[in-house]
């Protein structure tokens, strides 16, 4: 049975949505308090967490923050705010999701159900990478490489010109993306599909803000480099290489 842990102030949204998981199968635990969130999840053990983002005692963004340094398990956030960049820090903190205050519970129950799906295929694609050696999947091919850069999406690890650069997952599997196909343009619906996944309900500035971000961390203008994130107006983006 899959565990669902809910973490809203409201008790009237906790009700609906403890029956309508319940009714699907999932065992659900509850927490109305932002500062006992992580201790509930430590007991719960849960296999997704639905998080709302305005809690008492501590918000859903540092509740994200704290539960990403203990559990990749999926993380949706539930926000009456719409600003993109709300989500974008949502994002870059591991949330997996989001789901604009008013919803429909059907609307989230799809949304969780997407995202587990992601969540197990990627688990059993890991499982079958660490242990079945003739897949072929070594370590080696999950890093790219090119003069002076590098990104290795087995250690999550960007280094440029020696120096390791720090990156939330997100800003890193997209580079990885770009990278792993040079010269190759994506428009910014392709890259949300490939990097965030087919069930994302993203925006595309989600992709505009990324990009920003990346740029702003391995490119340097006061010295040649033979790579470089490009944006081709109109299109999207490409990573090229000279």
């Amino acid at each position: 049975m899959k565990k669902v842990l809910l973490v809203d102030d409201d008790a009237g949204i906790i009700e609906v949505l403890r029956l309508y998981f319940e009714k699907e199968g999932y065992q659900v635990s509850a927490c109305m308090q932002g500062d006992k969130a992580v201790a509930t999840f430590n007991i719960a053990n849960p296999d997704i967490v639905i998080l709302d983002l305005m809690l008492p005692g501590m918000d859903g963004n540092d509740i994200c923050r704290e539960l990403r340094k203990i559990s990749d398990v999926p993380i949706i956030m539930l926000t009456a705010r719409t600003d993109t960049i709300d989500k974008v820090v949502g994002f870059e903190l591991g949330a997996d999701d989001y789901v604009a205050k008013p919803f429909e519970p059907k609307e989230l129950l799809a949304r969780v159900k997407a995202v587990m799906r992601r969540y197990e295929k990627s688990e059993a694609s890991d499982k079958k990478n660490s242990s079945d050696p003739a897949s072929g999947a070594d370590e080696n091919s999950e890093v790219i490489t090119y003069p002076g850069f590098s990104v290795d999406k087995v250690k999550y690890v960007v280094t440029v010109d020696g120096k390791e650069i720090y990156m939330p997952p997100k800003e890193l599997e997209l580079l990885f993306f770009l990278a792993s196909n040079p010269n190759r343009v994506f428009t910014r619906e392709q890259l949300l599909e490939n990097v965030w996944g087919y069930d994302f309900y993203g925006e595309s500035r989600t992709v505009d803000v990324h990009v920003k971000r990346i740029r702003e961390k391995i490119e340097n203008p006061d010295r040649e480099q033979n790579w470089c994130i490009k944006t081709v107006w109109s299109k999207g983006y490409k990573f090229e290489t000279k």
